[in-house]
């Protein structure tokens, strides 16, 4: 393994193996697997998509009052501070900025080859079976509810509206996870996205059934 990515991989798991079940060193780790098999399949430059895919969450925003900025100067920070040059320590950073979701209704950034990977695979994470799982675990763990139905889901028009939100679990799917499918970028993404798509609705469906007490 590239010495440097080894460094920042030990470090990002002995940080992240304490935190709560959606957004654990597990979901890291998964979300570098998935960027580094798109990788294989798509191209791009695999030291930086692996640190990208790395460090995507070292400060997410949820868990730092909402500030979108402090991520890429902790990743920027821990990569000089682990012997990286200047120049990819400021390709890694201005990735991170890209990679959350921020709204329904607002639009992506353009980024690179490199930026769509990691983006890609961080999304793929969030949808089908492990995505319906880890929706739930963040949910409880802010104390949310599964589902109000007095409570409806709301396209939000920009990523401070959106983060701030403490709707149900439920509208989460309809806020965001749906809308994943059609927002991957690569090829491999999109095949993979439609299968684990169709989980979450097949979810959603039996939910609504077992709520409505539909026999």
């Amino acid at each position: 393994m590239n010495k440097l990515i080894e460094k920042v991989q030990k470090h990002i798991q002995e940080q992240f193996e304490t935190m709560e079940g959606s957004h654990d060193w597990f979901h890291i780790e998964r979300v570098l697997k998935m960027a580094q098999y798109i990788q294989s399949k798509e191209g791009g430059d695999f030291e930086l998509i692996s640190l990208t895919a790395l460090l995507h969450d070292i400060a997410d925003h949820k868990y730092n009052n909402y500030n979108f900025e402090i991520g890429a100067t902790k990743a920027f920070d821990l990569l000089i501070s682990e012997g990286a040059n200047q120049e990819l320590a400021e390709k890694v950073a201005s990735l991170i900025n890209i990679i959350s979701f921020k709204g329904g209704e607002v639009s992506d950034q353009e980024t690179s080859l490199e930026g769509k990977i990691v983006r890609d695979a961080d999304r793929l994470d969030a949808i089908g079976a492990i995505g319906i799982a880890r929706a739930f675990a963040y949910g409880g763990s802010k104390s949310r509810p599964l589902y109000n139905p007095d409570i409806s889901p709301i396209m939000h028009t920009s990523k401070e509206e959106y983060a701030k939100s403490k709707s149900h679990t439920v509208n989460h799917f309809y806020e965001k996870l749906l809308l994943l499918k059609d927002r991957m970028e690569t090829n491999t993404a999109k095949e993979i996205a439609d299968k684990r798509h169709e989980i979450m609705l097949k979810f959603l469906d039996e939910f609504q059934k077992e709520w409505n007490l539909t026999v």
